[in-house]
């Protein structure tokens, strides 16, 4: 009975320690919150979270409350953008350049990202932009088949089904001819991948296969493993580049079990020549972020730079390895039999300045000398700096607003920004996919439909699959393309790129583009929307508390 009694003492005191220590390191959390946290709205949700979920609250702050990306991950791409920087510096290469041909408006906007990024606007590219995966697929393998020196490919999502299969095998292909070949896949986005036979197969081939930002349990408590690389691109002979919202995955295959369509997707091919473009900018931020996942990689790049002398810094690259090779660079033309769109029905548009296409045309047509600024972010690196440019481009908007976008959860400044836009007579019209595959952002981004619609915004859903295109069209002359949801995980989390399109025809053809989409959804009517239960508005509203965690 004694022995019961003590231990019943023990217990009451370990209890009430524990409820102390809790309280203790929740206080601390709190704290840590306040100092950490620049957005209201982020600290307000974490407070709830610690407070609302004893013990899980804490954990969940500790993996991640906190933007990390893990001290030698950021050295390393510090000093990688420190060595391209020096290198290009000494051979007279100016990345800060900037367009002669910009306005004072446009000239204004360019310099957030020039600030932040070191990249300027540069002119002389010839752009072709593919709505379908088709086209897609058949313009990448042909030019992984013309490729004469060096591939780089950065993607999220590599997923070998389908054709992704027979664009794996061509860069094995490549390797034969003696073209250095690099892939770096993000470790969460690719988990299938980098668990398939698929990254042997590619390494005995001779492909450099990368892994971006490897999980782990050690990796847990040093770093944030939420952080992802969401970039998508691809280079070819420092000439040709792709970015947009295409994952390396087949439509036909991909998430098929989600129940939410065919993903669809869009790509701009970006041709250029000069001694420094935009093709060459995506080349230094895929260099730089396969120099920064291991010291190896680190280390062969300062060997490479080492040995160069008039050459640009990633031409025949080899990471890791102190083979290179030296080929001339041979032009790739449009020549080259791409698949393309044969959707082209254009009806009274409900957008301004729509470009129409021909009928026998079956895809958009490549637009030449076009101005371009490649935006990277990257937290702890580069800031937020695609968020302030698109913040400050709908806030300079003067005729319309049009944007496309997966997932819509914004954080206050971008609401403030879009719903004023409407408010001073702007015409702003959103389209987002009528399913998504996370249920949490669905019902996040439905809490806001309310005031945007108040304000006047033309809220349009997406029936045909899942929109996946991320597409910002401001007036007739102005758009920003590329990697970036309209949620807070990719503007303050991952690693993102877009490109920012000063270019009236380019833009005109963004917003044909937009326009099609357009024309497979429905407009959300307000009275409609007002007339929902109870219950589906307050499960929206509660979603939307913890938005700022999504």
């Amino acid at each position: 009975m004694g022995l019961l009694l003590e231990w019943s003492i023990v217990k009451t005191l370990l209890l009430q320690l524990g409820v102390i220590a809790h309280f203790l390191i929740t206080l601390w959390l709190v704290v840590r919150v306040i100092q950490q946290q620049r957005h209201q709205s982020v600290a307000i949700a974490w407070i709830a979270v610690l407070f609302a979920l004893p013990v899980v609250g804490i954990i969940g702050y500790m993996l991640f409350g906190e933007i990390n990306i893990g001290h030698q991950y950021r050295k390393r791409s510090l000093m990688a953008q420190k060595l391209l920087r020096d290198f290009a510096n000494a051979q007279q290469i100016d990345f800060n350049e900037i367009s002669k041909n910009l306005d004072t408006e446009a000239r204004q906007l360019s310099n957030i990202a020039l600030l932040k990024t070191g990249l300027g606007v540069y002119d002389h590219h010839t752009l072709t932009l593919m709505t379908d995966a088709d086209a897609i697929f058949a313009s990448l393998l042909a030019d992984i088949r013309a490729a004469n020196t060096m591939i780089l490919l950065e993607f999220y999502i590599v997923s070998p089904q389908g054709r992704v299969i027979e664009l794996l095998e061509a860069l094995m292909a490549a390797t034969q001819r003696g073209v250095s070949v690099h892939l770096l896949a993000d470790s969460v986005g690719s988990h299938a991948f980098f668990r398939s036979q698929w990254v042997q197969k590619l390494r005995d081939a001779d492909v450099f296969v990368h892994e971006s930002l490897p999980v782990g349990l050690f990796k847990t408590i040093v770093k944030r493993i939420d952080i992802r690389n969401h970039r998508k691109l691809a280079i070819f002979d420092n000439c040709y580049g792709y970015t947009g919202s295409f994952n390396l995955i087949d439509p036909d295959f991909f998430k098929q079990n989600e129940h939410v369509g065919k993903w669809i997707d869009v790509m701009i091919r970006v041709e250029g020549h000069d001694n420094v473009n935009s093709v060459k900018a995506m080349a230094l931020v895929t260099t730089t972020d396969i120099s920064a996942e291991t010291n190896a990689n680190f280390s062969g790049l300062k060997k490479i730079v080492n040995r160069f002398t008039k050459s640009f810094y990633t031409e025949s690259l080899y990471i890791g390895t102190s083979k290179l090779h030296h080929r001339k660079l041979q032009r790739v033309t449009n020549s080259r039999g791409l698949a393309q769109n044969a959707n082209t029905r254009v009806a009274q548009p409900p957008l301004l300045n729509i470009l129409p296409l021909q009928s026998d045309l079956q895809a958009y047509p490549s637009v030449s000398q076009v101005s371009l600024q490649l935006i990277p972010s990257a937290p702890e690196l580069t800031g937020h700096v695609i968020y302030e440019t698109l913040v400050c481009a709908i806030f300079a908007a003067k005729k319309q607003v049009v944007i496309t976008t997966p997932y819509f959860v914004p954080d206050d400044a971008l609401l403030l920004a879009i719903t004023t836009a409407a408010k001073r007579g702007v015409k702003v019209i959103l389209n987002v996919p009528k399913k998504v595959d996370s249920l949490l952002v669905r019902f996040a981004s439905q809490a806001y439909f309310e005031p945007l619609l108040s304000a006047g915004v033309q809220i349009y859903l997406f029936n045909a699959g899942l929109l996946h295109a991320k597409i910002l069209c401001v007036d007739d002359d102005y758009c920003l393309f590329g990697t970036v949801n309209m949620d807070m995980r990719s503007f303050y989390l991952n690693m993102e790129v877009s490109m920012a399109i000063y270019n009236r025809t380019m833009t005109q053809q963004m917003l044909t583009c937009q326009h099609e989409y357009l024309q497979q959804s429905e407009p959300l009517q307000r009275d409609g929307w007002q007339q929902r239960s109870f219950g589906a508005k307050f499960l929206d509203n509660a979603i939307r508390l913890f938005s700022p965690l999504l």
